[in-house]
């Protein structure tokens, strides 16, 4: 009995290894040790919504990143995958950002996601910046060719280093790619390329260095959670400047710029000592200085560091900006409007997901927004498909108010 049992081992062990070697050069086996659905405890006080069971909530999740993928995560040559951004096929390293973290947390619920983040990882770093290898060009076309400046955005830059992060956590650094080192490289690109050590703000990128661009910020890029990730796993005491300088322009931009209304501009500029909304055309367009698609995200961005840490730095101005987008909405999330003044006047007449989306995650700090969440979170998951941008930022922000959002 013993030799037979020891001939099924070895029989057993021998069809392992077949299988191994019939695997895809690269492809890691780790297991998912922190897999979807998660159901993070959030901070105390913070609320979800309460009007659809948990289960209800993970499957639109599930349902949601399953449309996301067959529609943006494509193949991009041997072993490797990226985010099709836009009708032209082309990329940007905030899509890539975005897709490194989804695939991350989307662990479990979809058996790929390991072998998309890597391929995703091969992308990345076969675009990389030519100011720092460990950044990433942040813009390439259909065929994958750098295209518009082969430099950095912090933004892209920021995600990919956070998405290394929580790959560590979720499979281990022991694999084909050592993602905790990868993380600590790119976070250390960051620190010397996208942040200015004498004001110690986040840059606009690898390439804002002379002029006025030199010490601009974007507030979409005050990404608290992410910062404070870099701080814990690097040890690097800088970090601290940059997550306290972060919190003062929220706060100084917000007394000074939207005391009504909470919202932060698409672009702060330095100028007479203080920090301002910048002036239209400073870079994108004539809403640079107004609420519009890039600050859009601010909601969710900043208002999820509060949810898995209890900083209550910027509560204050997340609760004037919840205060304000429900009286100005009646609390009816079609309501809202893509893009305002700091003084709260609509700049267009329709809505997006962009801007909707991240208020259901603004409004989880308190339970006075309980009926207002409920709405919010019935709205995304029922609204219909728009492009890569808006159904980006649904997914992060359902994510979120789901209960399944979790940090290094």
């Amino acid at each position: 009995m013993k030799s037979s049992r020891k001939r099924v081992i070895r029989k057993s062990a021998l069809l392992f290894c077949v299988v191994l070697l019939m695997l895809p050069a690269g492809l890691s086996m780790a297991a998912n040790q922190k897999p979807f659905p998660q159901h993070t405890s959030y901070t105390s006080g913070s609320i979800k919504p309460n009007h659809v069971t948990q289960t209800a909530m993970d499957d639109a999740v599930r349902s949601k990143w399953n449309s996301w993928k067959a529609s943006f995560l494509k193949p991009a040559g041997t072993g490797q995958y990226y985010v099709k951004y836009n009708s032209a096929g082309e990329t940007v390293s905030e899509a890539h950002g975005y897709g490194m973290i989804l695939t991350v947390m989307m662990a479990g619920a979809d058996a790929n996601a390991q072998t998309y983040f890597d391929g995703l990882y091969r992308y990345y770093k076969a675009h990389p910046s030519n100011q720092n290898p460990y950044l990433m060009a942040w813009k390439q076309n259909s065929s994958f060719q750098n295209i518009e400046g082969a430099n950095s955005a912090t933004d892209g830059d920021m995600d990919i280093a956070y998405a290394l992060l929580l790959a560590d956590k979720q499979w281990g650094s022991s694999g084909s790619i050592n993602y905790l080192q990868a993380a600590k490289n790119i976070i250390g690109a960051i620190m010397s390329h996208d942040v200015n050590q004498s004001q110690w703000t986040l840059r606009l990128g690898d390439w804002a260095t002379s002029g006025s661009f030199n010490t601009a910020t974007r507030p979409s890029d005050f990404m608290l959670n992410h910062l404070k990730a870099f701080r814990k796993a690097t040890g690097d005491a800088r970090w601290d400047q940059v997550i306290n300088k972060t919190y003062s322009i929220i706060n100084s931009v917000h007394s000074s710029y939207s005391p009504n209304t909470g919202l932060l501009p698409d672009f702060v500029v330095l100028q007479g000592g203080s920090y301002q909304p910048a002036a239209a055309d400073f870079l994108e367009g004539a809403n640079d200085g107004n609420y519009y698609y890039n600050s859009a995200r601010t909601p969710w961005r900043i208002a999820t560091d509060y949810l898995m840490t209890g900083d209550t730095r910027a509560l204050g101005q997340l609760e004037k900006m919840n205060a304000f987008i429900k009286s100005n909405t009646s609390q009816k999330p079609a309501n809202i409007k893509a893009g305002y003044t700091l003084g709260g006047s609509p700049l267009v007449s329709y809505n997006s997901g962009a801007f909707y989306a991240p208020f259901g995650v603004s409004a989880m700090v308190s339970q006075n927004h309980q009926s207002w969440l409920n709405a919010v979170w019935t709205y995304t998951a029922n609204a219909s498909a728009e492009g890569y941008y808006e159904e980006s930022i649904k997914l992060f922000s359902m994510l979120v108010m789901s209960g399944n959002w979790w940090t290094y």
